[in-house]
C-alpha cells in the first residue's frame, strides 16, 4: 500500500492555515484528502475547567495524539492537510520522528505581525497577544519546502501554488533534512529540545 502524501502547513495562529486547507480541498483532484487541523482535535476535549498543570499535560497528550493520528491516515494511503502551529520545539521533534519525511511537503504560512494582529482583533476568538506570541516561535527550524505570504496572496492564490509544487517536492525534503539537524543522533524529541 502506498503511504498518502502530508501537506503539512504551518503558522501562527491567524496566518490563514485553515482558509488555504479548505481551498487546497476544494481544488486537488488527484486523491482524496482530509484536512487535519490541531484547533479541531482541541475542540473534542472535555469542556470542564481544568487546572494549569493538568491543562498542560492535556494538551501536551492532544498534540502527540494529533501527530500520531496524522501518522496513521498517512500511513493506509489517505493523502492529509495539516493545520498546525509548531510554537515549541518538541512538536516539531514528535512529528519529525513519527512522519515519513519523504511524503511531507512542509508549508510555511507566513503573514507580518500587524495584519495578525489586525486578523486577531476582527475574529475575536482568539486570546489577544496570541499571534504575537506565537510569532518568533513557529518559524524558528528556519527551513521548508515552500513558503506562501496570506497578506500578499489570497487563501486560494496560495493552495494555487501550493498543488502546483506538490509533485515537485525536493528530495531530500525539508522533514527530512530537519531531521538529519535534530534527530540523527538518535537523541528522543524532548532530549533534541535544547537544541533548538
Amino acid at each position: 500500500m502506498t503511504a498518502g502524501r502530508i501537506i503539512f502547513l504551518n503558522g501562527t495562529s491567524s496566518s490563514g492555515k485553515s482558509s488555504v486547507a479548505r481551498e487546497l480541498l476544494d481544488i486537488l483532484d488527484d486523491g482524496v484528502f482530509f484536512h487535519l487541523a490541531v484547533d479541531s482535535f482541541n475542540a473534542m476535549r472535555t469542556k470542564r475547567a481544568l487546572g494549569a498543570e493538568e491543562l498542560e499535560s492535556a494538551l501536551r497528550r492532544t498534540r502527540m495524539g494529533f501527530h500520531r493520528s496524522i501518522a496513521a491516515m498517512a500511513e493506509v494511503g489517505n493523502d492529509i492537510i495539516v493545520d498546525h502551529v509548531l510554537s515549541e520545539p518538541w512538536r516539531l521533534l514528535d512529528c519529525l520522528s513519527v512522519l515519513r519525511a519523504e511524503d511531507v511537503l512542509f508549508v510555511g504560512v507566513r503573514c507580518p505581525l500587524e495584519e495578525l494582529l489586525r486578523r486577531e482583533q476582527a475574529r475575536g476568538d482568539r486570546p489577544s497577544g496570541l499571534a504575537a506570541h506565537q510569532y518568533d516561535l513557529v518559524h524558528r527550524h528556519g527551513d521548508y519546502d515552500l513558503e506562501c505570504d496570506t497578506s500578499t496572496s489570497s487563501p486560494r492564490e496560495c493552495a494555487e501554488r501550493i498543488k502546483e509544487f506538490l509533485p515537485l517536492r525536493p528530495s531530500p525534503t525539508a522533514f527530512a533534512r530537519l531531521r538529519d539537524r535534530y534527530l540523527s543522533s538518535g537523541d528522543t524529541p524532548d532530549a533534541t529540545i535544547g537544541q533548538m
